[in-house]
């Protein structure tokens, strides 16, 4: 169970980072991650990213993670989120993780290596998890191009794959948590959750950086149609 991460406070001196032979934004990033609270309690928890702490805190709001679950992660590299979904469902739950990228074994874990937007991959995920999945996490980003609408398009399609699987393996009553980004999920998209929720909300945890234009979105009681 992670404990409470404060942002401020207790930390001791800002860390600067001598600029010389850096570009300015690598310098920006190094200070971010030496004086970022979550990143040095991740190190000490033993967790893969500080983005661990983002789903503890939205299992603490919205209590999706329960004792003996079925949990499917996708896009879990490097398996932050699927070390705290391990954690919380306990040794009677189970945990399948899916990503393009190999993630080096997490005990208790079962990794797929697979593209999600494969012809394949809804039958391999159906047969790792051998049942439906109590909750689908879904912590993905396609690669920035630089031009805002063919980003926000390769966006859409993942989530929209994502949500095709929560559709094909979630249980009713299940959950459903996913990233989007700037004003949350599309208007269509947000339709076609609500017909399939009891309760759907957007939320940004504290451990999600204030810069950050990431939102969660939190679906609840999955209506199998």
């Amino acid at each position: 169970m992670s404990r409470r991460v404060t942002k401020e406070g207790g930390r001791g001196p800002r860390v600067r980072v001598r600029t010389k032979g850096l570009k300015a934004s690598s310098t920006r990033w190094l200070e971010r991650q030496l004086n970022d609270p979550y990143v040095a309690e991740a190190r000490r928890q033993g967790y893969r990213s500080r983005a661990a702490f983002k789903l503890a805190e939205l299992d603490d709001k919205f209590h999706i993670l329960k004792k003996n679950a079925a949990v499917l992660d996708l896009g879990a590299a490097p398996g932050g989120w699927s070390q705290v979904a391990r954690e919380r469902v306990g040794a009677g739950g189970r945990v399948v993780s899916v990503d393009i990228l190999a993630i080096e074994p997490i005990k208790g874990v079962d990794l797929l290596t697979l593209d999600m937007l494969s012809a394949e991959a809804p039958g391999a995920i159906r047969a790792a998890l051998s049942g439906p999945a109590d909750v689908v996490l879904y912590d993905m980003a396609a690669p920035t191009t630089g031009h805002q609408r063919t980003d926000q398009l390769r966006t859409a399609v993942l989530f929209e794959s994502a949500l095709e699987i929560v559709e094909d393996l979630l249980t009713p009553g299940g959950a459903f948590v996913g990233k989007v980004f700037q004003g949350g999920a599309s208007p269509e998209l947000l339709a076609r959750l609500k017909r399939s929720f009891r309760e759907v909300k957007h939320h940004k945890p504290p451990a999600s950086r204030t810069e950050s234009v990431e939102l969660y979105l939190v679906a609840l009681g999955f209506k199998r149609s």
